[in-house]
């Protein structure tokens, strides 16, 4: 068996197409699941907060986003009582473009 060492981005580990928008989305998505979490929701009572049906949030917090947006995620984090900035700055010279991080305060 062959290990490789991660790049830090699974998404671009596995070569799929927008790694750096798939890991903001997950991380969006898993700060989501700690919120719903640290209050002992279950999936019915955090759909009924943030306006889906619960085999949607079943989705979300299983980490099968293709039916989120980003912005959607955000407005769930909204919705759960938490600010979203973004940033915008210049990106390092050493990397060729730059890059979307999520961090969690």
């Amino acid at each position: 068996m062959t290990v490789e060492r991660s790049r830090g981005n699974v998404f671009a580990d596995l070569g799929l197409e927008k790694p750096q928008e798939s890991l903001a989305k997950a991380e969006l998505a898993r700060q989501i699941g700690l919120i719903l979490e640290r209050r002992r929701l279950t999936q019915s009572a955090a759909a009924k907060l943030l306006g889906i049906d619960q085999p949607k949030m079943s989705h979300l917090l299983r980490g099968r986003l293709a039916g989120f947006s980003s912005d959607r995620l955000i407005r769930f984090l909204n919705a759960l009582g938490r600010d979203v900035e973004i940033h915008i700055r210049p990106k390092v010279r050493t990397r060729p473009v730059g890059r979307i991080r999520v961090i969690a305060a």
